[in-house]
């Protein structure tokens, strides 16, 4: 319990601070040699709910293998994220981190600068990113993509083979064994939406460039570039105005965000809402991401019908 406090009272003038989990990307691939295996079990933990579902399924069935999500379930996409005690207890109890990468935990640098004994394993490394409409920024949602998700998984079981020896066999199983489904489902979306002819829509906020690029869709207009940041009226005005030039029959809402300023939007459209989940919170269990991406077919079958 010292060893905690002393790290946390280090980290009072980060932890103070509310850091935006969308800066500028850090490689944290743990080299070959950095084992764990001087542990009897393995905690693995995962800085937010993609990242969790992702190893809880490279893990499954290990006995010796504790998964657990850093941040609450609720907690969401991690944008202005601020670390807390917990999140701080739950690191210190673990010896692995798997994060999304590609700047999303960059306010965790600070805090894994502290933990020496901490392997970091970035579930982003060879996925080309998306920089966001207007700005230099990398956008971090990488996971919405089900083929950048495949990469991340495997990315994931290659690393934690490489951590723990004594069960890399069974990573790389369970590993292959998700990502046989993951493509399954990829396979089964492309069939459903490649021939749709109605491929214009607009998002809440920035959650779902990948997968718009995987499946052909064409994003006419982003509500919030991020989410609490209502657009102004001048704004409104302008997706107001390029939907109905457009005539974008379908909006999409995240199920974890008001849905005011879209609300607005289809009253002086005449579009529907729709909702699109970018699954960053839902049940803990490890077909979750499957479920919700199958949850969202059905929901772009009938908006793009």
């Amino acid at each position: 319990m010292k060893n905690i406090v002393a790290k946390i009272a280090s980290l009072i003038l980060v932890s103070v601070v509310v850091f935006t989990g969308c800066t500028t990307q850090k490689n944290n691939a743990p080299s070959p040699d950095a084992g764990v295996n001087n542990k009897k079990t393995v905690t693995v933990a995962a800085s937010f709910y993609p990242m969790y579902i992702f190893a809880l399924n490279v893990a499954k069935d290990i006995p010796n293998v504790k998964v657990i999500d850093m941040t609450k379930p609720t907690a969401g996409c991690l944008h202005d994220y601020s670390i807390t005690t917990d999140n701080m207890k739950t690191l210190d109890a673990a010896q692995i981190f798997v994060t999304n990468g590609a700047g999303m935990e960059s306010f965790m640098d600070k805090v894994t600068e502290q933990m020496p004994n901490l392997k970091v394993i970035d579930s982003s490394k060879d996925i080309q990113l998306i920089k966001n409409k207007g700005d230099e920024v990398y956008n971090q949602h990488i996971w919405v993509s089900i083929s950048n998700a495949i990469t991340q998984v495997k990315n994931i079981g290659e690393q934690l083979a490489t951590l723990d020896p004594n069960n890399a066999q069974k990573y790389k199983a369970n590993t292959a064994a998700y990502v046989v489904k993951l493509e399954a489902q990829r396979d089964k979306m492309h069939k459903a939406l490649d021939n749709v002819k109605n491929r214009d829509i607009v998002t809440f906020h920035e959650a779902f460039p990948y997968f718009a690029k995987e499946f052909n869709l064409n994003i006419v207009g982003v509500i919030e570039r991020e989410p609490g940041s209502e657009p102004s009226a001048k704004d409104l005005q302008k997706t107001i105005e390029q939907v109905k030039k457009l005539k974008v029959k379908a909006l999409f809402a995240e199920p974890q965000y008001p849905v005011k300023a879209i609300e607005t939007i289809a009253r002086e459209t005449g579009s529907k809402v729709y909702s699109l989940d970018p699954i960053v919170t839902g049940p803990m269990n490890a077909d979750a991401y499957i479920n919700i991406m199958d949850s969202n077919l059905k929901i772009l079958e009938e908006a793009l019908k």
